[in-house]
C-alpha cells in the first residue's frame, strides 16, 4: 500500500506545485524552497526571541506580567515581536512538516540521502522542545497546562529523583529557580537545533538556506500582516490553584496535549517513540537497488575540478594525481554517496561524441549508463527520423517518461538519462552538426522538483554559456527549447513540443550567431 499512497501524495503535490508556479513564479515558488524557508524562519524566530528577552522577567511573579505589559503597551513594536516569534515559529513547523511529507513522496531519502533524513529526525525532537519551552515562558493558563502534563509525561519513564510534577501541585510550590532553567533550556535547545540544521545539510553540495529575495521579502509581509491583524496573546496569568476551564492553543505545537489528557502518558510514549523509530528506519525499508557509482578513467581525467563542482552531494573530490601524470588532481568518487544521476559526466569536457574510437570513453562515466551507449543511441533513433521537423527529445528517468511520449509521435527520437544534467552540451551539437535532426527539446523534473536537486540548474547554465562545458555558440538557439514539467504534465509537454515543431521550418535556415539561449516561455528556468 506504500506505493499508491506516495504516488497519490505526488500527484497531490504536483498539482500544489503547479498552483504555486503559477501565482508565485517557478523562481518563487514556496514549495520548491521548504528548507530554506525553514532557515529563514528560524532566524525570524532567533532575532524576534533576542528582543523579547531583553524586558523578560525570569520569576513567578512577573514572567507574566513582562509579556504582558510589551504586548498591550508596546503593541507596536514588543506586540509586533512577540507575534512575529509565535507565527514565524508555526511557520517553520508547517514548512518542515511538508518538507518531510515531500521527500518522503518523492522518495529522496534513499542510497546517500539517509543522512539528511536521519539527522531531520532528532531536530524535529528540538524544533518542538523549542516552542513548547517557549510557551511555559508566557506563564499564563495555558503554559500552565503544558507543564504539568509535560511534567507528567517526563515522570512516567522514573528516571528522575522525585518528580516533576510536584512542582505544580500547588500555589507557592513553584520557584523562580524554575524560569531560570526554562530560559536556558529555550536558548540551548535553539543552538542545539542549529547544530544540527547545518549537519542535516553537510552532505549536499550548494544547499540553499536562503530563500530568494522576492519570496523572503513577501513571507516577512505576510507574517507583519498577519501579526497586526491577529496579535498573540496570552491567557490569563497562570494559577496552580485552579486548572483552566477554556484554552485556545497553538496547534501546530500543542496539538498531541489533548490526546495525552485521554491517553495517559504510557501510551503517549509508545506513539513518540514509535514516530521517532519510524521515521528513523524509513530509508532502509524497500530500498531500491542503488545505482553503481560513476568511476574514473585516469587516461582520460584532466583534474578540471568540473565534475567535483557540479555533484549535487559532494561525492566527487579531488585529490593529489596518482598516476604520475602531468595534471595536478584527479577526480576520485567516494562510492557510498554517489548517486549514480551522472551530472558529473554532463560536466566532464572528454564527454564528448565528437571523440572518435569506439567505445566512448570519457574521464568520468556511469558503468551502468555509459556515454558511448548514449551516442549510439542517438545515432540509431535519429536515424529513423524523416520530414522537415524531425525532434530529439531528451528527458530523464525521474520526469516525463520521454520514449513513451516519443512512441506516440512520429519524427521524435528520445533519450532518457539518469538526470537531464548528465547530458553533455556537446552532444547538441553533435546532433545538429550531423543534419540529423531539426531542433532539440530537453525536458525533465521541473528545477524546485529534481530528483538530483542541480540538474535543471546546470543544464540550463551550461546551454546557456554559463558554465562549462558550454554549448558552442555555433548551435542555433531557436532550434532548441527547454520545457521542465513534473509527470504529469506529459499532454502539457507533448502540446508545447507540437507547438515548436511547427515553426521549425522557418527557423532551420535562421543566422547561427544567436548568443544566447532561448527558453519556452514557461520555463522560468533557474
Amino acid at each position: 500500500m506504500a506505493r499508491p499512497f506516495k504516488a497519490q501524495v505526488r500527484f497531490v503535490l504536483y498539482r500544489l506545485e503547479s498552483v504555486g508556479d503559477a501565482l508565485c513564479g517557478r523562481d518563487n515558488n514556496p514549495f520548491y524552497h521548504l528548507g530554506a524557508l525553514a532557515w529563514f524562519f528560524f532566524w525570524i524566530v532567533t532575532a524576534t526571541g533576542l528582543y523579547l528577552f531583553i524586558p523578560y522577567e525570569t520569576s513567578v511573579a512577573h514572567a507574566w506580567e513582562s509579556i504582558q505589559h510589551i504586548t498591550i503597551h508596546q503593541w507596536y513594536l514588543g506586540g509586533l515581536m512577540r507575534s512575529l516569534h509565535r507565527y514565524a515559529s508555526d511557520a517553520m513547523v508547517l514548512v518542515t512538516m511538508i518538507h518531510l511529507l515531500r521527500e518522503f513522496a518523492l522518495e529522496r531519502y534513499h542510497g546517500a540521502r539517509w543522512f539528511a533524513w536521519i539527522t531531520g529526525v532528532p531536530t524535529l525532537w528540538m524544533l518542538y522542545t523549542s516552542g513548547i519551552t517557549g510557551y511555559w515562558l508566557v506563564w499564563d493558563m495555558l503554559a500552565q497546562y503544558l507543564a504539568v502534563g509535560t511534567s507528567e509525561w517526563l515522570d512516567w519513564l522514573g528516571i528522575f529523583g522525585e518528580s516533576i510534577a510536584r512542582n505544580f501541585l500547588t500555589r507557592g510550590s513553584l520557584t523562580d529557580r524554575f524560569f531560570t532553567l526554562l530560559i536556558f533550556i529555550h536558548i540551548a535547545v535553539p543552538l542545539f537545533m542549529l547544530f544540527g540544521m547545518w549537519i542535516h545539510i553537510l552532505r549536499v553540495n550548494q544547499p540553499g538556506v536562503n530563500p530568494p529575495r522576492t519570496l523572503a521579502i513577501g513571507t516577512l509581509a505576510m507574517l507583519v500582516a498577519l501579526s497586526l491583524v491577529y496579535p498573540a496573546t496570552s491567557h490569563e496569568p497562570a494559577d496552580l490553584g485552579r486548572a483552566a476551564a477554556v484554552l485556545n492553543p497553538d496547534w501546530f505545537f500543542v496539538a498531541l496535549y489533548p490526546i495525552f489528557d485521554t491517553w495517559g502518558p504510557g501510551p503517549m510514549w509508545g506513539v513518540a517513540i514509535g514516530i521517532t523509530v519510524g521515521l528513523g528506519v524509513i530509508p532502509w525499508l524497500g530500498r531500491r537497488r542503488r545505482p553503481q557509482p560513476a568511476v574514473v578513467d585516469l587516461e582520460n581525467c584532466s583534474g578540471c575540478t568540473h565534475c567535483s563542482n557540479d555533484c549535487p552531494f559532494g561525492a566527487v573530490i579531488m585529490a593529489p594525481r596518482s598516476d604520475g601524470r602531468v595534471h595536478a588532481k584527479e577526480a576520485v568518487v567516494s562510492p557510498d554517496i554517489c548517486t549514480g544521476c551522472g551530472i558529473c559526466v554532463g560536466s566532464c569536457p572528454t564527454a564528448t561524441p565528437f571523440r572518435r574510437g569506439e567505445p566512448l570513453t570519457p574521464g568520468i562515466d556511469l558503468p551502468e549508463s555509459p556515454v558511448t551507449v548514449w551516442r549510439r543511441q542517438v545515432q540509431e533513433q535519429t536515424a529513423a527520423l524523416q520530414g522537415s521537423a524531425r525532434i530529439l527529445l531528451v528527458g530523464c528517468d525521474h520526469g516525463v517518461q520521454v520514449a513513451a511520449l516519443a512512441a506516440q509521435t512520429t519524427g521524435i527520437a528520445a533519450l532518457s538519462l539518469p538526470c537531464t544534467g548528465a547530458l553533455p552540451p556537446s552532444f547538441i551539437d553533435w546532433a545538429f552538426s550531423h543534419g540529423w535532426v531539426d531542433g532539440v527539446v530537453l525536458t525533465g523534473c521541473r528545477p524546485g522538483e529534481c530528483y538530483h536537486r542541480l540538474g535543471p540548474r546546470w543544464t540550463f547554465d551550461r546551454v546557456a554559456g554559463m558554465r562549462p562545458p558550454v554549448l558552442k555558440k555555433r548551435v542555433q538557439r531557436e532550434r532548441m527549447r527547454i520545457f521542465w514539467a513534473a509527470p504529469t504534465e506529459q499532454a502539457h509537454l507533448a502540446a508545447q513540443i507540437a507547438a515548436f515543431r511547427a515553426d521549425l521550418p522557418g527557423q532551420a535556415h535562421a543566422s547561427s550567431s544567436i548568443p544566447s539561449l532561448t527558453p519556452s516561455p514557461e520555463d522560468n528556468a533557474p
